[in-house]
């Protein structure tokens, strides 16, 4: 299957979404799907005012659409709201083309928090933006539960799996008995 990721996070940012999108990316080409993404890279952009690490793809439109015909995927995943996800989402509404999208983050509350527009304004955005889709993904049942509140796309729970190569447990390695406690979260 050809998969088409289209994405305003990418390297060099180091992020859950970047991290998210590169190992799905691998473990789809592991299952013989012909990935390509489109980024950042090769177009013309600003950094975000708030999170210079994002850049801002500048007047993506044309570009875009075109990387979409000649790929011509089976599947379009939108993962960000940025300039590229719109682009892409303007391709596929234009163009009757199903997609998926993502939505990674409390967005709505980083806007807020960074630039006190009420949070009902972007999620009015994020309604609109993802109404289209076909489903979104989420990372847990508590974003899920959000999305629902909101009233936004269709909400299905796209769980992080643990690389079980780099977290295994070693036994005999640990010669302190006493209880280990471990939270596994996020930091953002």
């Amino acid at each position: 299957m050809k998969i088409l990721i289209v994405t305003d996070a990418w390297y060099p940012q180091v992020n859950g979404v970047v991290r998210t999108l590169d190992e799905t990316s691998k473990q789809l080409k592991n299952l013989g799907h012909e990935i390509k993404f489109i980024t950042p890279e090769g177009f013309l952009s600003v950094p975000c005012p708030t999170y210079p690490e994002i850049k801002l793809s500048l007047f993506p439109g044309a570009k875009v659409s075109s990387l979409i015909r000649e790929f011509n995927p089976d599947c379009l995943h939108i993962s960000t709201e940025g300039p590229l996800g719109l682009s892409a989402r303007s391709y596929a509404c234009r163009n009757n083309l199903a997609f998926t999208s993502a939505y990674h983050t409390r967005f709505p509350e980083y806007v807020h928090a960074r630039t006190k527009i009420p949070l009902n304004i972007t999620y009015a955005f994020l309604r609109w933006f993802h109404g289209r889709s076909e489903l979104v993904m989420v990372p847990t049942a508590e974003v899920e539960k959000d999305l629902i509140k909101w009233k936004i796309g269709n909400p299905q729970i796209w769980t992080r799996g643990v690389d079980l190569e780099i977290f295994k447990p070693q036994k005999g390695r640990r010669k302190n008995k006493k209880p280990i406690l471990l939270n596994v979260g996020r930091v953002a």
